[in-house]
């Protein structure tokens, strides 16, 4: 999977998260914007290994 579909699944993720705290379900988007930080600093930290960037 490359880099672009990563970010839009975390999008994804994020935006039903966003849907969810709208509509009042607190606990199911808490965890969707758990989900999305940690897969957003996963991908980040890939991206910095694969550089060489990483201390």
């Amino acid at each position: 999977m490359n880099d672009l579909y990563k970010d839009a699944l975390t999008a994804v993720v994020f935006f039903i998260g966003l849907f969810g705290f709208v509509s009042g379900e607190f606990i199911i988007s808490s965890t969707l914007f758990a989900a999305a930080a940690i897969a957003s600093n996963v991908n980040v930290n890939r991206k910095r290994r694969r550089s060489g960037q990483l201390a």
